[in-house]
């Protein structure tokens, strides 16, 4: 089974992205803090101050995804609720980050985040929420026949058409 390996590699790699990204925007601020210089008439204290708490906000918010990776692999069930909504806005984000990174850092950066990507997506294709449990089946769901219980799917009843008259 490859389920429990995917989400653990998941988990370890939002971590670590979690880590550098706010590693990166701290740098980041520090340079621009240092510099002293205006952009487009902006301070540069609201600059650096802006790019340290949207790298320790972006950090978290990998983090947080990497604990719902965490959890995935720790009880072997499919994300829900919050945690499913979070990776699936994970992998958007890696989606967009992946096409802005092709031209503004290069091929590496984009094959890291469609890595990324892969391994957030083969979280939601290995635990198929549709995948049938014994609770799910019940005594006569299946016939010797190989027909569905009550003659339809889904042990659904049928009802018969009703007989012709013989008046």
């Amino acid at each position: 089974m490859v389920r429990r390996p995917v989400a653990w590699v998941t988990a370890i790699v939002l971590f670590a992205e979690a880590i550098g990204i706010a590693l990166v925007n701290w740098f980041m601020g520090i340079v621009v803090d240092r510099q002293d210089m205006s952009l487009a008439g902006l301070d540069s204290d609201v600059m650096s101050t802006s790019s340290k708490v949207a790298g320790l906000l972006f950090g978290l918010y990998f983090a947080l995804c990497g604990v719902v990776a965490l959890r995935v692999a720790l009880r072997d069930r499919a994300p829900a609720g919050v945690g499913r909504i979070l990776l699936f806005s994970a992998a958007v984000v890696h989606a967009l980050l992946g096409a802005f990174t092709v031209g503004l850092v290069g091929w590496g950066a984009f094959a890291f985040m469609m890595v990324v990507l892969g391994l957030i997506v083969l979280i939601f294709m290995t635990y198929d929420r549709r995948e049938g449990t014994v609770s799910d089946a019940g005594p006569d769901d299946a016939k010797p026949d190989g027909g569905a219980a009550g003659g339809g799917s889904g042990g659904t009843p049928v009802i018969p058409p009703p007989a012709p008259s013989t008046t």
